[in-house]
């Protein structure tokens, strides 16, 4: 069985640059980041401090503590505190000569982001994704499959014989403001690396994509996705969906549309598995709240601090699970549907379907408050996708689950949840 690791520290060899199509490099990053600063939407200084010193030393062996003080101490330090000083006076000009610097700087095959700058850019994604895409921004995320490896798919159309899938593929997918990283935790027993335990012979994909975009639109973009992959690897037997938070609600979208388009993949769509998805929504200031508090645990956060008061269409579409196009097309951009306008979303008939909430709350308290808080984020009742009318999404008990003393991002690394995960996954 393979080890999986989701992007380490090395690199594709030389050779293997097209492993790296559709990737963000630490080049587009500059890029990005001086376009919003010249949309005043976020205070680059700093960043561009530490991504310079990424440039310098890293391609040297030399990013460690005691050539960063070098650094500090050094002449770049220096330039970078004046800098500081006088950005009020530059503006516009400090950010277009970082958008020339950046161009200059490219080479011709860049390496990906490090780990803990990709971080920065799935929360820039989730909260203002949609601006970046309408603006053509280079932070703007692609949506892409990638595999345990951390490698991404890059070209489904075109694959060798050794690299085709066949079997079961489970595809996980991430919710707001995250990438697929997050599904990787510090000791390395995240959700892919139990599945591969219990499942050897079942393929591990991630699903990345930009969560401030409409969720509709993810969801026919991934439907037209998975169409592609099981054109190109057409022993697949089983797809495997599972989703956290909004990952879910884009599952859903996905199977609606590929459903109507009748698209071969549903077919091949045994389980949907959602954990803490808010399948009828959530209350608008929990989710900034929880955009703030993601932001607050990145680097650069003091530079953030703006966006959490940003709210993209993805974000929009979370407050009351808005999974398709006739949900928000009528509105202005910025609209939160009423609830009695969205539009009810069966499940395919073939498709079963499990639920999993979590509970702040300790085991036993029952309370309407207890029930309302949820996981923080999600109430149980919207976790579990129950309704009073024809919006309920009808999953039988036996196929529901709810874990006390979990909350929303928990739900990504608890023990007990992933075990969950792993044994619906098993079952017939």
């Amino acid at each position: 069985m393979m080890t999986q690791k989701l992007i380490s520290d090395s690199k594709p060899e030389s050779g293997n640059e097209h492993e790296l199509e559709g990737m963000i490099s630490i080049y587009d990053f500059l890029d990005g980041i001086s376009q919003l600063s010249i949309a005043g939407v976020i205070e680059t200084t700093a960043i561009v401090e530490a991504i310079h010193r990424e440039i310098v030393l890293r391609p040297l062996g030399l990013l460690n503590h005691r050539y960063g003080r070098f650094w500090r101490q050094g002449i770049s330090s220096r330039v970078y505190g004046v800098v500081k000083g006088i950005t009020s006076l530059v503006g516009h000009s400090l950010a277009l000569g970082i958008h020339q610097y950046s161009h200059f700087l490219a080479p011709k095959n860049p390496q990906p982001l490090p780990n803990h700058l990709s971080l920065v850019v799935n929360a820039l994604n989730g909260v203002m994704g949609d601006h970046l895409e309408t603006k053509k921004n280079p932070l703007a995320l692609p949506m892409m499959l990638y595999t345990s490896e951390g490698f991404p798919i890059a070209s489904l159309s075109q694959v060798s014989q050794a690299e085709a899938l066949s079997g079961k593929v489970a595809i996980i997918l991430h919710g707001l403001c995250m990438g697929y990283l997050n599904w990787q935790p510090d000791n390395e027993q995240g959700l892919g690396q139990k599945i591969l335990k219990a499942q050897p012979d079942t393929k591990v994909l991630y699903l990345n994509y930009n969560t401030g975009r409409r969720i509709s639109s993810n969801g026919h973009q991934l439907s037209e996705l998975l169409q592609t992959l099981i054109t190109s690897h057409p022993h697949i037997t089983e797809i495997n969906l599972i989703g956290h938070s909004m990952g879910g609600l884009v599952s859903r979208s996905a199977l609606y549309y590929g459903e109507e388009a009748q698209y071969e993949w549903v077919a091949k769509v045994g389980k949907l598995i959602t954990l803490g998805t808010p399948h009828h929504g959530a209350v608008l200031e929990r989710i900034g709240d929880f955009v703030q508090q993601t932001i607050s645990r990145l680097p650069f956060a003091g530079s953030l601090a703006k966006l959490g008061d940003l709210r993209s269409a993805g974000i929009i579409d979370l407050r009351h699970g808005s999974v398709r196009d006739e949900d928000w097309q009528s509105l202005s951009i910025r609209s939160v549907l009423p609830d009695n306008e969205r539009h009810a979303t069966p499940l395919p008939k073939h498709i079963k379907a499990y639920f999993l909430a979590g509970s702040l709350s300790e085991e036993g308290n029952n309370s309407k408050g207890s029930h309302l808080l949820g996981d923080g984020l999600v109430n149980i009742k919207s976790a579990l996708g129950e309704h009073t009318n024809e919006h309920t999404l009808a999953v039988p008990k036996e196929r529901k689950a709810l874990f006390y003393g979990v909350g929303h991002l928990a739900l990504l690394t608890d023990e007990k949840v992933l075990d969950k995960t792993v044994e619906w996954l098993k079952l017939k």
